[in-house]
């Protein structure tokens, strides 16, 4: 069986956002599944020296006239939102928690916490937001509230941000596909015919 199509983003991310919209439908095209990675930018950012689109002189006037025109282009919902960029480490922790206990409810709890930011306008640094969205899934907010005050999700968050920089993860979203890494939503088409053709 081929193997899995590696997912990297962050929640803050728009591009991340709209890759999420669309990467499990391309996948499943080709008989393929998609492994969701959330990680966390600022973690990247320490490394390659970069700064959020929205922050860089010019080219943060273009992304985000890029966001919303991207977003149209795919058929997309998308308001961008009135705090950006925003802290995602809360979301990422419970949604590695929620995976160990039913990937397809993580799935749509990573769904919700994208639409939540992004169409809703709502703010998921909030621990309490990101309750709220884990609860909707069936899951027992006293049980994540105590998990995310551990120490174990705030090392699982770590070891998977090291693993992605460590597989030259720089952005989000950042796709690895049998070996060969895309990076950004306008790569879709790519790998769509990455996928058809095996590769060119």
């Amino acid at each position: 069986m081929s193997e899995p199509i590696d997912f990297y983003f962050d929640f803050s991310s728009p591009y991340g956002y709209l890759a999420s919209e669309k990467i499990d439908e391309l996948a499943s095209r080709h008989g393929r599944k998609v492994h969701w990675r959330p990680i966390l930018l600022g973690v990247i950012f320490q490394h390659t020296g970069a700064a959020p689109l929205t922050m860089v002189p010019l080219k943060g006037e273009y992304s985000l006239r890029d966001f919303s025109r991207s977003a149209r282009f795919l058929d997309i919902d998308y308001t961008h939102p009135e705090t950006f960029p925003l802290p995602t480490q809360h979301a990422a922790r419970a949604y590695y928690w929620l995976h160990d206990r039913d990937c397809a409810k993580a799935r749509e709890f990573a769904h919700s916490v994208f639409r939540a930011l992004y169409v809703e306008g709502r703010d998921i640094s909030m621990i309490d937001v990101v309750l709220d969205l884990a609860a909707r899934q069936g899951f027992v907010r006293e049980e994540l509230v105590t998990a995310l005050g551990g120490g174990e999700l705030k090392e699982r968050l770590r070891a998977e941000c090291a693993t992605a920089l460590a597989r030259g993860v720089f952005g989000s979203p950042y796709i690895i596909v049998d070996g060969e890494p895309f990076f950004g939503v306008d790569r879709l088409p790519q790998i769509e015919r990455w996928l058809a053709s095996g590769g060119f």
